[in-house]
């Protein structure tokens, strides 16, 4: 089993990321950062740089905890690449970051976070950046 944490370089990422750290480290599992481009953008806010994942994989190893980085592309939404890599691995926990969106933004623009929360069948811990 692993744990499947969805990473951007947002503080809501990093707290996300955190927590899975956390959660991999006292379950003895493997850890899955996920980090996707959309399909076709040249310039994504969402993507990782290497050196953001590079830092991340050595707070991993730091804590103890072996973990890879997924790269890859999403056509419409990243929830199904989350989701279908969780079926992928028998995640035993999915690991989402939540930033703060007023409500006229998540209806015109969704939520990734809220559609993780409702459609996984495994676990999900959504976390908050500290203010």
């Amino acid at each position: 089993m692993s744990i499947v944490v969805g990473y951007v370089p947002t503080p809501a990422g990093e707290a996300a990321v955190q927590a899975a750290i956390t959660e991999a480290g006292l379950r003895d599992e493997n850890l899955l950062v996920v980090n996707s481009a959309r399909e076709g953008s040249l310039v994504e806010s969402t993507v990782a740089a290497p050196e953001d994942l590079d830092r991340v994989l050595a707070r991993a190893a730091e804590a103890g905890v072996h973990a890879e980085v997924v790269r890859g592309t999403h056509r419409d939404d990243f929830t199904d690449e989350i989701l279908d890599l969780a079926d992928k691995h028998d995640a035993s926990l999915i690991v989402i970051g939540l930033r703060r969106r007023s409500t006229v933004g998540k209806f015109i623009m969704g939520s990734v976070a809220q559609r993780i929360l409702l459609q996984a069948d495994h676990p999900v811990l959504a976390v908050k950046p500290p203010r």
